[in-house]
């Protein structure tokens, strides 16, 4: 990735445009463990190719993402779809991180959908329960916009993230969903989870859900124009809230049961997201 990661997303943004055949997307939407089949959910690609074609893509190194990309018109919208995403505990750069988002945004996305998998630390929140972000704790210590000043076309340095999940796009989502919860979502940098004592901590702080992914993506594409929105699927109880221990492998069988139903909820929203707003 050049040294400048917003030229990175600018080329990335023309090979996706050439790959794709489609000059720009309306709406991007970032996978998190286990959620490939919510991308079928979506309907069939018009065109799939790997993210190492796009450019500015590590690989990622994690069961349950998949380093692809679908262009799928649903409805009268274009989606960019990535079938994964890429983490701080692999060893990247946070710019490498967010380079996804900026991307699509440069392809000209509007509204940027990061899901992810979480640990759920609200009791009222069982496994498989999606859960609309409202808000985050980014106790990952670090920020995509460190670094030179921001180029033309993008916030500030010092953006306001009062409204960094869009309310309008909640509201859509509860519209096609009445009984959708929200909460807040604390990402740790990982990879090891945390320890009970660190969930209590969290509780204490207000958080709902805890992960390890989302917050940096939803503050580049916030920062880049984009409206975000946040849902998480909470696949356990956290650290020293039930008698067994955590396992990836059991994330992912929970995540994959949940995430087609999650595909069907995204399919309904999706064309309303740019109808319906001035995204």
């Amino acid at each position: 990735m050049t040294s400048d990661p917003y030229a990175a997303a600018r080329a990335s943004a023309e090979n996706l445009a050439r790959l794709s055949g489609q000059e720009r997307h309306d709406v991007a939407v970032v996978l998190g463990s286990g959620w490939a089949p919510a991308a079928d959910a979506l309907g069939t690609p018009a065109a799939e190719f790997d993210l190492a074609e796009v450019g500015g893509f590590p690989a990622p190194t994690v069961a349950g993402h998949v380093p692809l990309a679908r262009s799928v018109l649903v409805g009268g919208t274009r989606v960019l779809i990535y079938l994964g995403r890429i983490h701080l505990y692999e060893g990247n750069s946070v710019h490498a991180v967010v380079h996804g988002v900026r991307t699509a945004a440069a392809a000209g996305c509007k509204v940027v959908v990061l899901t992810n998998a979480s640990g759920g630390i609200n009791p009222a929140f069982g496994s498989g329960q999606p859960v609309l972000i409202s808000d985050h704790l980014n106790l990952t210590g670090k920020s995509p916009l460190t670094g030179p000043e921001p180029p033309a076309g993008y916030g500030p340095r010092f953006t306001d993230l009062s409204q960094l999940y869009s309310p309008r796009l909640r509201a859509l989502a509860r519209q096609a969903n009445p009984s959708l919860p929200e909460g807040v979502y604390a990402a740790l940098p990982g990879p090891h989870y945390e320890t009970p004592a660190e969930i209590r901590m969290l509780r204490t702080a207000g958080a709902d859900m805890v992960g390890m992914s989302t917050a940096l993506e939803a503050i580049a594409a916030h920062h880049a124009g984009a409206e975000v929105l946040g849902v998480s699927l909470v696949t356990n109880p956290a650290a020293g809230l039930s008698d067994s221990g955590l396992d990836h492998l059991e994330v992912l069988d929970v995540a994959k049961q949940a995430a087609s139903r999650v595909g069907d909820l995204l399919r309904a929203v999706l064309p309303r997201m740019i109808a319906d707003g001035s995204a």
